[in-house]
């Protein structure tokens, strides 16, 4: 497993359907090394932290593996590391393989698997197409958050190291999963529920699906 990119951004203001949006989600890789610190990267700055960053949604991992099918579905010859917005680009950790409350070292920096990502509207700003939201999400390659546990350096092209495999058992792409539809996986959702790894919003999100499955 390695890190392939690193990227950072900060706040922008940029034009969408004749409104003036202020967002970070355009990232671009950085060479060298950054410091990873409790909410963020150096360099790195959340603009809007009622909905984005906190400890729970520091820093955005995003898989390398998915920009040739994300190439292919939007007929595009290339996309830049970075481009949904992540601050790290990997290769080997992709979400059906990926348990909450996984932790990863990389340089001296280690991490904590919290949730899959529900990206804003500002994906579709980022690409310029109203429906990048709603493919993101139908293509359940959703990306993870992760909390610092550790405070540490990284930088592009170092090995990713897996500290700690939570074996409950919950994979990112069975949080995604849930967000869709709940019908028949009440064992699911508890599971989810009692997960103390689980981001705490996502927890009291499937408390209150609990007796109210989707259909």
């Amino acid at each position: 497993m390695r890190l392939i990119a690193l990227s950072v951004g900060q706040p922008r203001v940029v034009e969408w359907k004749g409104e003036q949006v202020l967002t970070s989600i355009f990232k671009e890789p950085v060479a060298g090394s950054r410091r990873v610190h409790q909410l963020n990267v150096d360099g790195d700055k959340q603009s809007d932290l009622s909905v984005h960053g906190g400890a729970e949604k520091a820093v955005y991992a995003y898989a390398s593996e998915h920009y040739p099918y994300w190439c292919s579905a939007l007929k595009l010859p290339s996309l830049p590391w970075g481009a949904f917005g992540e601050n790290l680009t990997t290769a080997g950790l992709v979400e059906s393989e990926v348990n909450i409350g996984d932790r990863y070292r990389i340089g001296t920096a280690e991490f904590l698997v919290t949730q899959p990502r529900t990206p804003c509207y500002k994906l579709n700003v980022r690409f310029g197409r109203a429906d990048m939201v709603k493919r993101f999400h139908q293509s359940g390659l959703s990306g993870f958050y992760l909390g610092v546990v550790t405070e540490g350096e990284l930088e592009a092209g170092a090995d990713i190291e897996q500290t700690w495999r939570d074996e409950r058992g919950l994979s990112v792409a069975d949080v995604a999963r849930l967000v869709a539809t709940d019908e028949g996986n009440q064992a699911l959702v508890e599971k989810a529920i009692e997960h103390p790894a689980l981001a705490a919003g996502w927890r009291e999100y499937f408390r209150r699906r609990r007796w109210a499955p989707d259909h």
